[in-house]
């Protein structure tokens, strides 16, 4: 891990009033303070990779649907909550970037599996100080297998500890073999589970979404996610 910061602002630092998350914006003002930033990619309709969390519309824009059955140019008619910036793509946010703080760049699920990293992976090449991260494990092991030297992280959501079959394969070192993660972004919650704290010793672990400083211990060895969090 690259990270010089225990703080990577989640979606960038957003207020979703004047600030929507995962806008230009929002990734300007992390860049203005020199914090990490973290933010998610999806392909649309026609294979552009944008920058937007949710499956679908609703909650950001005044639109329905899903960003994967909506072209770009669809999308670029619509804008972020009450305010004038528009669904960015991985593209732009790169050009802003320009390395000059770390990234940690989340690929959300997708049957689009190939494609994707395909996309993703040509888009990256001529950056640097960034992490890519899934909750798929066949995302981050295609990419891995591509490109050694991006350090890929497998996300371990609160959901699955009540999977019986999931947590075998985490338990048994079967998922991260497969995945070939370098590191493990895991949910708060899971942070006193003993499973967990066993892979701390052989992984590095990122914890999301902390909302409130009393979630995590500030001074342990972990690399946070945060949002929510005194920033302005």
């Amino acid at each position: 891990m690259k990270v010089k910061s225990k703080i990577i602002a989640h979606r960038g630092i957003f207020d979703n009033e004047k600030i929507p998350e995962n806008s230009i914006k929002a990734f300007q003002v992390a860049l203005s303070k020199n914090i990490p930033i973290e933010l998610d990619v999806q392909l649309t309709k026609d294979n552009i990779l944008v920058v937007f969390h949710d499956d679908t519309l609703e909650r950001m824009t005044n639109e329905e649907g899903s960003i994967k059955d909506k072209t770009y140019q669809e999308l670029q008619e619509l804008s972020l909550l009450n305010t004038k910036e528009k669904i960015p793509t991985l593209k732009e946010v790169l050009q802003l970037i320009q390395g000059k703080v770390f990234m940690d760049i989340e690929v959300k699920s997708t049957k689009r599996i190939q494609k994707i990293c395909d996309i993703l992976l040509e888009e990256l090449d001529d950056y640097s100080n960034y992490v890519v991260k899934s909750f798929h494990p066949t995302i981050i092991r295609k990419i891995k297998k591509k490109r050694k030297d991006i350090e890929v992280g497998l996300l371990i959501p609160k959901k699955y500890e009540c999977n019986i079959l999931f947590n075998f394969f985490l338990k048994s070192k079967l998922l991260l073999w497969y995945s070939k993660a370098d590191f493990i972004a895991i949910h708060k919650s899971l942070l006193n589970k003993k499973k967990y704290k066993k892979l701390a010793d052989k992984y590095p672990i990122m914890v999301w979404t902390i909302k409130n400083k009393k979630d995590v211990d500030y001074n342990s060895n972990f690399i946070y996610i945060c949002n929510n969090l005194p920033f302005f």
